[in-house]
């Protein structure tokens, strides 16, 4: 709830204003059931359940600066309500998307003074990583000198979002997507509590409730939504509404998937299709896929990153990896989405199916390490360029030996690494698919090496 400064000065103890009085009783059926207390909630029992410390902390009424942390729907803004009925403080309900710095400065005087007097306020701020750091920052230190009771929403991590000095002031309770069987509950009590439609006779079986509960995706209020769409576009008869199999199809038929570009949830993705690649589960793998490229994921980035794959995870282990990769970021810049997604489809599976081996990315981070830590020495004069004749005569290209002229196509007793990193080994290959044959050659010339030392 919002309150006006000419409210501000008075504790909320339950009190609705009345845009929210008039949603409580005639708004969407996802407002009429917003619950009033814990016992309502649903889901989120590793927090609210019997002994758990949030429910400890609300019932005692010893609410403490916290962030709420959880995807959309799960009831994040919903405990903020119930905290504001069950506390003895002012609350105050702030929008990351219309409040500015002007706003946030007067509250918090109000709140100062308010606190200097024995009050406490409490400011529920939904979204708090819209705000940005000035926005943010104009919190702290009110809630350093515990002015204010502060409790953020955030469906971000807020690690990434939140200041680092404001987060660490506050509690981070992760909340949980609603299970299926959570969300059945909800929506049976919706059906038979008076608020929603338990004042009209509606046939729903269980299958059909089933099915909105997988089709919400962990999500109450997409639920609530949904089921409210489906009673009022079923059929009444003698005072009762049945609804049916194919009024639940027509509401259900576009599933909106969880999928932010610019947000965590895209990192997630993005690393469990990499990681069902690396462990060998093209089914796991094209899930993750489709989960990206149906939420609308630019089908390149996915290309670029199965390229990357290609190198990092399969590598010598099977040469014809990168180009099963490329040519399929090729046919994506070529036709694009929908057509292509066979063509990412057939790389991800050809890639989860393929050998592994990381030795090329393992080489790589072991020279880059000496390259950046260790002491820049030069190039070994043997295998330094002499353009010109002062540079003949300083000895660069001095004992230099053309590989082609040599036995083996090797110039086993010349030096190529800096003198202090002689004899190290970067590749180590592996004995998967096709690298053994590079690991058989690799232990011919370190032999013909060895043998040009002795």
């Amino acid at each position: 709830m919002q309150l006006s400064f000419e409210e501000y000065d008075a504790p909320y103890e339950g009190r609705y204003d009345d845009a929210e009085n008039e949603a409580a009783i005639t708004g969407p059926l996802a407002a009429r059931m917003r619950p009033r207390t814990l016992d309502e909630v649903a889901g989120q029992q590793h927090l609210i359940g019997p002994g758990k410390v949030l429910r400890r902390i609300i019932e005692a009424d010893q609410v403490q600066s916290m962030i709420f942390w959880g995807p959309p729907g799960v009831g994040k803004t919903t405990l903020a309500r119930v905290i504001a009925h069950q506390t003895q403080a002012t609350f105050i309900d702030f929008s990351a998307v219309t409040s500015g710095i002007k706003e946030i400065r007067e509250v918090m005087k109000r709140a100062d003074r308010l606190s200097r007097s024995g009050g406490r306020t409490i400011v529920f701020i939904d979204e708090i990583h819209r705000f940005n750091k000035a926005q943010q920052d104009a919190f702290l230190p009110f809630v350093e000198k515990g002015a204010i009771t502060l409790i953020g929403a955030t469906t971000e991590n807020p690690s990434f979002e939140v200041n680092g000095a404001l987060l660490s002031r506050c509690k981070v309770f992760v909340l949980k997507a609603l299970a299926q069987d959570e969300i059945e509950w909800l929506l049976r009590r919706a059906l038979e509590d008076p608020r929603g439609f338990g004042d009209q006779q509606v046939l729903m079986p269980d299958d059909l409730i089933s099915a909105v509960a997988t089709f919400s995706n962990g999500d109450a209020r997409i639920a609530l939504s949904t089921l409210e769409m489906i009673v009022l576009n079923s059929s009444e008869a003698d005072g009762m509404t049945t609804v049916t199999p194919e009024t639940v199809e027509q509401c259900t038929s576009q599933k909106s998937l969880l999928y932010d570009k610019l947000g965590e949830e895209h990192y997630n993705i993005i690393s469990a299709l990499h990681k069902s690649m690396r462990n060998s589960d093209p089914d796991a793998a094209v899930y993750w896929l489709a989960r990206m490229l149906e939420s609308g994921e630019d089908p390149l980035y996915v290309a670029r990153r199965i390229t990357r794959f290609a190198a990092e995870d399969v590598g010598l282990a099977d040469t014809n990896a990168l180009n099963v990769a490329v040519n399929a970021f090729q046919a994506c810049h070529f036709i694009g989405m929908p057509e292509c997604s066979v063509h990412l489809s057939e790389a991800v599976i050809y890639l989860s199916l393929a050998p592994k081996s990381n030795s090329a990315y393992l080489t790589y981070e072991h020279a880059k390490a000496d390259a950046l830590h260790s002491m820049a020495e030069p190039v070994p004069m043997a295998i330094r360029n002499a353009p010109t004749r002062l540079m003949k005569d300083l000895g660069y290209g001095s004992g230099y030996r053309y590989a082609h002229d040599e036995e083996g196509k090797v110039a086993a007793g010349m030096q190529c690494l800096p003198d202090s990193l002689v004899g190290t080994e970067y590749y180590k290959p592996t004995e998967e698919g096709r690298e053994d044959l590079f690991k058989n050659r690799l232990d011919q010339l370190k032999r013909l090496r060895e043998d040009a030392r002795g």
